[in-house]
């Protein structure tokens, strides 16, 4: 979705952005290709910089509930350095790397409920204006997508997918923020567990995969979190549903508080919330995560357009990021 506006800070006659990204999603850690197209206004201009970031909407725990806003993680200078004529036309391409921790947006074709976009900034003259808004599109990686189909596999369905302030310690995580999949238990389960979150934390050599369990309590005793973590390789050879089988079995006997593991914000403990995911969520069935995403359905507000899911809360997320 491309968004084209008059850079504000320069009034009417400066010039245009409009930002075109290569068709296709992209995976983490993977190229995102483009180009930035130019107009020049009424008179000549210097741009001194294009930029461009990476923005997500991330939901925040504090003392007084949660909120939601906008925070930029990562930002690519891609031109600069040139005068845009009067009403001169120039685009600059551009190649730039994911980082290996960007959320998954969709599976198998399907939206997951995470929004992220793509904000063209131009530098003119000692201004700074955002001139372009435009949706990423990211789809899991093979190991990644090789764990879902695993849980699908027995019996897990999908349930949200978020993105939560905060940093999971003991891990090595690097974005100020980390993406939740929840997934509901099969019948095989659901006496011993409300819900599984999962996380996916990549980089280079491999996969950090970090579960936590809503444990039920039973009849003397209340119901406690359960997290643990396992690392895997992008390209090991492996049983996956047996593997994944080993871990959920793992997590369920696993006692140990999110407490141990968590980093508090602000004062307040990073949680792992069980609400919808923000925007659309969708709704997967007791068949499996997999065949639960394809033929699910649309279970909250459909975003048409990024610029309307972003609008008004720029300002507040670059506060909180």
């Amino acid at each position: 979705m491309v968004f084209k506006r008059l850079l504000g800070s320069l009034g009417v006659g400066g010039p245009t952005v409009d930002t075109v990204l290569d068709p296709g999603p992209v995976r983490p850690g993977g190229t995102l290709g483009g180009q930035v197209h130019l107009k020049g206004g009424s008179a000549d201009f210097e741009i001194e910089a294009v930029a461009l970031e990476l923005v997500a909407r991330v939901e925040a725990e504090h003392a007084e509930g949660e909120s939601e806003g906008v925070v930029a993680f990562e930002r690519f200078t891609v031109g600069g350095g040139f005068r845009l004529a009067e009403g001169e036309e120039r685009s600059v391409p551009f190649a730039v790397t994911l980082p290996w921790e960007t959320p998954i947006t969709e599976l198998y074709g399907q939206p997951l409920g995470v929004v992220l976009g793509v904000r063209t900034e131009l530098s003119v003259a000692g201004a700074k204006d955002k001139g372009d808004l435009d949706t990423l599109t990211v789809t899991p990686l093979p190991v990644q997508e090789a764990v879902l189909e695993a849980l699908g596999g027995l019996g897990f369905g999908f349930a949200s997918a978020d993105l939560e302030y905060g940093r999971i310690g003991g891990t090595g995580q690097r974005l100020p923020f980390y993406q939740e999949i929840e997934i509901t238990p099969p019948p095989a389960y659901a006496h011993r567990v409300n819900e599984i979150e999962v996380t996916f934390l990549a980089h280079p050599a491999g996969l950090e995969v970090v579960l936590e369990a809503d444990r039920r309590g039973g009849p003397f005793s209340s119901g406690q979190d359960a997290l643990t973590r396992f690392t895997v390789g992008h390209d090991e050879p492996r049983d996956w549903n047996t593997e994944v089988e080993g871990w959920i079995g793992q997590l369920l006997e696993h006692r140990a508080s999110y407490d141990a593991y968590s980093v508090p914000q602000h004062g307040h403990e990073s949680h792992h919330g069980s609400g919808p995911g923000v925007g659309t969520a969708v709704a997967a069935g007791a068949a499996g995560l997999a065949v639960g995403v394809v033929g699910g359905m649309v279970a909250a507000e459909v975003i048409d357009e990024v610029g309307d899911f972003f609008e008004g809360d720029e300002d507040e997320g670059e506060d909180e990021g």
